[in-house]
């Protein structure tokens, strides 16, 4: 039986996350809702339509974009940028602990001096916001 051709005439397979990644910056790009169509066409690289599909409606159920019905079809923003994309997998992953205390503690004693620092500095700043948060 003949195998594949590995000379390289396959497209690279993108890294887990990356093509979240790339779709939710063509969002961000956008001058507003955009159609799966128009994020394909941005995208380029021969992906399927079924794809970007896929990829907003895990976006969607990651909270990272919104939809609105337009038609038989949606309109897609992006409602987060990759700081905040971060942040939401941070906050599912703590959130499916039941020790979020010793999470947390591990966490911040695993971070490097500067970053152990910087979030200091946040959480102080936020201590100190007018609303109390």
């Amino acid at each position: 039986m003949a195998q594949p051709d590995s000379g390289g005439s396959r497209p690279r397979r993108r890294g887990q996350g990356e093509l979240e990644a790339q779709v939710l910056s063509v969002l961000r790009e956008a001058p507003g809702p955009a159609t799966a169509g128009w994020v394909l066409d941005r995208l380029g690289g021969g992906l399927a339509y079924t794809t970007v599909i896929t990829i907003l409606t895990r976006l969607h159920a990651k909270e990272a974009v919104t939809r609105e019905r337009s038609g038989r079809s949606f309109t897609w923003q992006a409602s987060s940028d990759e700081a905040g994309l971060a942040a939401l997998r941070m906050r599912r992953v703590l959130d499916g602990e039941t020790d979020r205390e010793a999470v947390l503690a591990s966490f911040v004693t695993a971070l490097p001096p500067d970053d152990e620092r910087l979030l200091r500095e946040l959480l102080d700043r936020e201590a100190g916001a007018p609303d109390g948060r």
